[in-house]
């Protein structure tokens, strides 16, 4: 069985970075990290995220990342969390549209600025397929009106960089790699 492990977080390891998805892995602050030298204001300020993006979390052992709800964020009162972790390498995958706040779970740092409020995006993707035209029947005799469309496809799909270096394509995708992450965090320590 030990030997099973190391198969396991090698496994893990090699789906990680041979995946790809329209979504995007941000390392929080940067190679700063989570931490009181990242100005995490600043950091989230030019990304625009999306459902489907993930946050990766990584820090030192005396600190945490806590989910709070827009009330508990503002005075850094972690006691009615959404989620907490303190492994030092925390994934959030951005399940829903909306605002979106993580805060240090040792108060004193929090204060200190060591916490980030986001906008989450509805993924352009999904939002394109739900407004697409839906089709319906022609009356009989009736004759259509639309135009053919071109010969040419172009099924190539964009390819945004993360900033761990690797590229994302579609939501199952994302919540894969926060899956692996977990695992791989849990499971290969």
């Amino acid at each position: 069985m030990a030997y099973k492990l190391p198969l396991l977080c090698d496994l893990v390891i090699l789906l990680s970075v041979g995946l790809t998805c329209n979504a995007t892995q941000y390392v929080v602050g940067d190679i700063a990290g989570w931490d009181l030298s990242a100005d995490l204001d600043t950091w989230a300020q030019d990304k625009t995220f999306y459902v489907g993006d993930v946050l990766l979390f990584q820090y030192s052992y005396y600190h945490s990342v806590v989910e709070v709800n827009k009330e508990d964020f503002s005075g850094c009162n972690v006691t009615n969390m959404l989620q907490t972790s303190s492994n030092g390498n925390t994934s959030f995958v951005l399940t829903s549209p909306g605002e979106r706040f993580f805060v240090c779970g040792n108060k004193l740092y929090c204060l200190g600025g060591m916490k980030l409020q986001i906008n989450v995006l509805e993924n352009q993707a999904a939002s394109a397929v739900a407004k697409a035209p839906q089709a319906s029947a022609l009356e009989p005799g009736a004759t259509s009106t639309l135009s053919h469309p071109s010969s040419k496809i172009d099924n190539s799909l964009p390819t945004f960089p993360t900033s761990a270096g690797s590229s994302l394509h579609g939501e199952k995708g994302a919540l894969i790699i926060a899956f692996l992450s977990y695992m791989g965090t849990h499971f290969c320590h």
